[in-house]
């Protein structure tokens, strides 16, 4: 079975996508044959889904198995409003047995499986699951990205202690690209409680190895 790593993050536009995609070209240049699947977008008009797009390109240069892969085998549910899956669909239920559907394509032309998450941990799904349900669906070891801007201390041990009252393994890692004061403001602090501070444009050969050791 593929190794599944799930990437959610303290918030939307953290940096999700942007990890996403260096760990894609990370495990790639080490042998690995890669897959990736973000199952919800919002905000997305007819085949206008700008990471989906995205991760689907990159996919077809890394993974030639899956040069005849389409939108809908990366994305299984899109939906045009910019809000939280279960406002987007109309309060729809997930459809398990489409998703399910969706992972077993990509797990069988692939050795890493990275899934990619909707805005953050408690973004509802449906009135019964959210993203953090999802990640113990999946069972997948789990990375949580952070914000390096002040405030990002309680947002960070806000989302860990989610993690681990759901007995979810996972790493943590901060996205401090064009922020200058993380060093002196927040850092401190975690360099006293972490093991090692990840910085994901700095440290991504040390993340990718940890998360699939995981």
């Amino acid at each position: 079975m593929p190794k599944r790593i799930f990437i959610t993050a303290t918030n939307t536009d953290v940096g999700k996508t942007y990890t996403t995609k260096l760990l894609l070209k990370q495990y790639s240049s080490l042998g690995y044959n890669v897959g990736v699947i973000k199952p919800f977008e919002t905000g997305v008009i007819g085949l206008n889904a700008l990471d989906g797009n995205e991760l689907l390109g990159l996919l077809k240069e890394l993974n030639p198995k899956c040069k005849d892969f389409i939108l809908d085998d990366i994305i299984p549910f899109r939906y045009e409003l910019p809000s939280a899956p279960y406002v987007a669909s109309g309060k729809v239920d997930i459809d398990f047995k489409k998703l399910d559907l969706a992972i077993s394509k990509m797990e069988k032309v692939c050795d890493v499986l990275l899934i990619e998450g909707a805005g953050g941990l408690y973004v509802p799904l449906d009135k019964d699951y959210m993203i953090i349900d999802l990640i113990k669906y999946f069972n997948a070891t789990t990375l949580f990205i952070s914000h390096c801007a002040l405030g990002c201390i309680n947002d960070t041990l806000l989302g860990v202690k989610a993690l681990e009252g759901y007995g979810i393994k996972h790493l943590v890692a901060f996205n401090c690209l064009n922020n200058s004061d993380f060093s002196v403001k927040s850092e401190p602090y975690f360099k006293d409680i972490m093991k090692q501070v990840l910085k994901v444009d700095e440290n991504i050969d040390t993340i990718s190895e940890l998360l699939y050791n995981l």
